[in-house]
């Protein structure tokens, strides 16, 4: 899999040593927005939390990430997949994931811990 890795220089050097073998890292930015602009060939970007943060148990896809910010737009699922051009279930299917890596427990939970961990722009 190849990932981005995304946070201050000194939690980047302490993340990049505690991934597992078959990881690649393919670039490594400040924000969630350096790293898009950097590295289009990702699979995901891993945020290097700080120690008051929850760790992701699973990092959030390019295209979760990217229902995610419709889903901040304040776009119902309808909208989200002809967006995107997906099926309502498809969406539906993304948000549960999102859900469960944030650990939050409706949409408006997702979007605030998204912002807090700066994996959406304002």
């Amino acid at each position: 899999m190849r990932v981005v890795l995304i946070g201050p220089p000194s939690r980047r050097e302490r993340l990049r040593a505690q991934l597992p073998d078959g990881i690649h890292v393919v670039a490594e930015a400040a924000s969630l927005g350096a790293a898009r602009s950097s590295a289009s060939s990702a699979d995901a970007y891993l945020l290097a939390a700080s120690a008051g943060d929850d760790p992701l148990v699973e990092s959030l896809t390019p295209r979760e990430i990217q229902v995610l910010e419709l889903v901040a737009d304040g776009l119902p699922n309808k909208a989200i997949a002809a967006t995107l051009g997906v099926s309502d279930e498809t969406v539906k299917f993304h948000l549960g994931s999102i859900f469960g890596k944030l650990g939050a427990s409706n949409r408006t939970d997702a979007v605030r811990r998204a912002l807090r961990r700066q994996l959406i722009p304002l």
